[in-house]
């Protein structure tokens, strides 16, 4: 079945992890479908660095946390927060594609 990532999330936001990283994160409404979304894999490095057409050796990590129904992603920032040229200082504005994001499970 096709799933939008945003029917099934009660959360899907971005914000800074330092000055030089962004993290992502996908709270999940079930514990169920939570445990099935990770069982098939389906937020994989390439998954990500494809959505945000970024270098899978710029994700730093893809965490699935249990008790909170999450699943983290970080990655390293295009550019650090504040410098010129940087257009979200707090990297609150970077999930967009992930609201989109169609999977089948």
């Amino acid at each position: 079945m096709r799933y939008k990532l945003f029917d099934c999330a009660d959360v899907i936001r971005s914000k800074n992890s330092g000055p030089y990283e962004l993290t992502f994160d996908i709270i999940f409404k079930e514990h169920d479908f939570f445990k099935r979304f990770c069982d098939a894999n389906i937020m994989t490095p390439q998954v990500f660095a494809k959505l945000y057409n970024i270098s899978e050796t710029d994700i730093t990590g893809i965490i699935a946390f249990a008790p909170a129904k999450a699943v983290k992603i970080t990655i390293v920032r295009p550019l650090a927060s504040g410098d010129l040229g940087e257009c979200d200082v707090y990297g609150a504005q970077q999930h967009a594609p992930l609201l989109g994001f169609e999977f089948d499970l």
